[in-house]
């Protein structure tokens, strides 16, 4: 090597590491969550981003294959970020159902309060893009889902043998719950003041004590108080 050529690598660091893919990765999505949430997936420019990320445009193509490629490997690892908070909060051994589900709807406000780059990305942007974006979300969406469903049946079967509720309704309490945390997170932004303890203890107060309700024999039918 030549001492023209030792000097060139001396003066620029980042040349005598070769970042690993993983990392690199990372750090491209990193900011492109940012960028997105800023300008919107059409506003956006590879461009932009590249630059943000310190590498070439043409590296971006590289690694992540397109400008969709892209905002998927954003909306993935946000999403499986949520998912994994939900589940991880909801999933302590030996606590009731009500508790767990307390626990893990908490763990979905804190994280759209504290990630709010990255809400705005998967709630905000992504059902309006195209078919291979929709269905990604839509398989976030199952996967909290499938938690909900399964510790609203839970708290079905703690109420004894006599409940009259069943899969069904299971699944209608479950998708009613995540429409509702859906919603408040809209909410939320217009009421910053307001904390994701307090709108976790107020959505189970309307849900799961209405359920509890149900679960008495208490049914509410049109007329019956006239």
């Amino acid at each position: 090597m030549s001492g023209e050529a030792a000097g060139a690598r001396a003066a620029n660091p980042a040349r005598r590491r070769r970042v690993p893919r993983p990392e690199r990765e990372r750090q491209i999505v990193d900011v492109a969550v940012q960028v997105f949430a800023k300008r919107g997936y059409h506003g956006a420019s590879v461009d932009e981003i590249a630059e943000l990320a310190g590498i070439s445009k043409p590296m971006v193509y590289l690694y992540l294959d397109s400008k969709e490629g892209l905002f998927l490997a954003c909306l993935r690892r946000e999403a499986d970020r949520l998912v994994g908070a939900f589940q991880g909060a909801a999933t302590a051994s030996g606590a009731a159902p009500e508790l767990r589900l307390h626990a893990g709807l908490l763990a979905f406000f804190s994280f759209v309060a504290e990630h709010r780059d990255s809400w705005v990305v998967l709630h905000r942007q992504a059902s309006e893009l195209s078919e291979t974006i929709a269905t990604a979300v839509a398989q976030a969406r199952r996967a909290v889902m499938a938690q909900v469903a399964g510790l609203v049946w839970a708290g079905i079967e703690d109420s004894g043998p006599d409940s009259q509720l069943s899969d069904e309704d299971a699944d209608f309490v479950a998708h009613a719950l995540v429409g509702a945390a859906d919603s408040l997170t809209d909410w939320m932004t217009r009421h910053p003041d307001q904390s994701p303890e307090g709108v976790t203890l107020r959505l189970m107060n309307m849900v799961w004590a209405g359920m509890g309700r149900v679960l008495k024999g208490e049914v509410w039918v049109p007329g019956a108080d006239g």
